[in-house]
């Protein structure tokens, strides 16, 4: 343990790191990790179509939710500033 100290002073910290992983392999080639990600890409579960169509709508829903939320109490708290710095009186 105060070994791991002293190099962590030292600035050795990403070395011993790397090596309390047991990953002392260096870097991956790039063919490597394209080979990778095709291989995670194929695991992958994709949504049908009808899947896709229903979490569109469902997105599309909150979101339009969310912007009326957000514009309410814009308005709202707009007119209560306005009415708080020009002292409740308007000019209509």
């Amino acid at each position: 343990m105060d070994e791991k100290v002293e190099n962590v002073a030292d600035g050795n910290a990403v070395q011993d790191r790397r090596d309390s992983r047991g990953d002392d392999r260096g870097r991956t080639s790039p063919v490597t990790f394209l080979r990778q990600v095709v291989a995670e890409l194929r695991k992958v579960v994709w949504p049908t179509q009808q899947q896709l169509i229903t979490y569109f709508f469902v997105v599309l829903v909150f979101v339009i939710a969310v912007m009326a939320i957000v514009t309410v109490l814009d308005l709202a708290f707009g007119k209560l500033v306005f009415e708080v710095f020009t002292g409740g009186t308007s000019t209509q």
